[in-house]
């Protein structure tokens, strides 16, 4: 097995505007129940996600106009640059590290676009050193996080000693468009929400084994003919949003091979899996994983109360679902897990 870079440490972050899920109906159907005859009909989609609560990058008298790209396009940067520095602070100051000794930034996004790019911005605003190298991921959704923490884990193993600072961000309700009155529309401001990652990572150049968890492995696997199952769809005034309702079906009927042949050719199967970090999609997708995956099932309470209290911060879940494993002093080899555009499914394998 590859060299396996150490987790030093992981940090979440939370923007400041709080929304219960009856509070969000609420507005949905101010917006769209006179321009949706069916509205009624999607409402209990708002109970049925699974979420009580979520967090979002603006007040919600935001939600309730329309804005173009440029407008968004600045709300992204302000809010995720806010969030990423948040994130990041707090994973170097569990380190007990500064910006000055990170030596390369991963940064993961897919619901906003800037040039610089997101790390480039924070290079002066937080002090990491000019020479700091940088890699920006760009359309990987909601598997980000869990394809993020394998390139940041390839990175460290390329650059034995050096430390890598992974970062991910995804502010999801700036795709809301009031005027997109489709059921597509009410169903994703029934789940998304936003939030951002942080986890800094070393591979020992001395062959030193310090204690922490360690990334193992990664893979992923892109169906044929799924291209259009998740995604963005590029319009005049921003994102619109993309996925199938055949994505729980697609899980039941395929995902099982793809997770058995990639621990099989680790020499490990799910039985010997002491837990599972997947990404909290909703309330379907994770009925769905805990169905195949059995028996590797803890570790999905953790999803679950993500899923509860957050919301689907998009590639940014799984990294909070991480940090709750690791704030419960979980042991032993954890499969990560994410499904995203491509049709892709991202599998991590970790030693916590």
């Amino acid at each position: 097995m590859k060299p396996a870079p150490r987790l030093l440490s992981v940090a979440t972050a939370l923007p400041p505007h709080r929304f219960d899920q009856e509070e969000t109906l609420a507005v949905a159907r101010s917006v769209f129940a006179h321009r949706l005859r069916d509205f009624e009909r999607l409402a209990p989609v708002f109970a049925n996600t699974g979420i009580r609560t979520r967090h979002a990058a603006c007040p919600i008298d935001w939600y309730l106009e329309p804005h173009g790209w440029g407008e968004r396009a600045a709300v992204f940067e302000r809010v995720a640059l806010d969030l990423l520095e948040d994130a990041a602070s707090k994973a170097l100051a569990l380190a007990g590290l500064r910006p000055a000794d990170v030596d390369a930034i991963v940064c993961a996004t897919t619901t906003g676009i800037a040039t610089p790019s997101l790390e480039a911005l924070l290079l002066d605003r937080m002090g990491f050193r000019p020479d700091t190298v940088r890699l920006p991921v760009f359309g990987l959704g909601c598997a980000g996080g869990a394809l993020g923490l394998s390139r940041a884990a390839d990175l460290a193993r390329a650059m034995p000693g050096r430390m890598v600072l992974f970062l991910v961000v995804e502010l999801c309700t700036l795709s809301h468009r009031p005027e997109a009155a489709t059921p597509t529309n009410v169903v994703a401001s029934a789940l998304f929400a936003d939030g951002a990652a942080a986890a800094l990572l070393r591979l020992p150049s001395d062959g030193g084994v310090p204690g922490g968890p360690r990334v193992l492995d990664g893979a992923e696997h892109t169906w044929p003919g799924t291209r259009r199952i998740m995604g963005w769809r590029i319009e005049e005034e921003g994102f619109g949003v993309v996925f199938s309702q055949d994505i729980p079906r697609l899980i039941r009927e395929r995902l099982v091979p793809v997770v058995d042949d990639f621990l099989d050719r680790r020499g490990m199967a799910r039985s010997g899996l002491a837990g599972l970090v997947c990404h909290p999609g909703g309330a379907k997708v994770l009925q769905a994983m805990e169905e195949v995956l059995a028996p590797a099932t803890a570790g999905m309470e953790d999803s679950w109360t993500v899923l509860r209290h957050c919301g689907n911060m998009s590639a940014a879940s799984v990294m909070f679902v991480l940090e709750r494993r690791l704030q419960a002093e979980a042991s032993g080899p954890h499969l990560m897990l994410a499904l995203g555009p491509g049709f892709t499914a991202a599998l991590t394998l970790l030693d916590l």
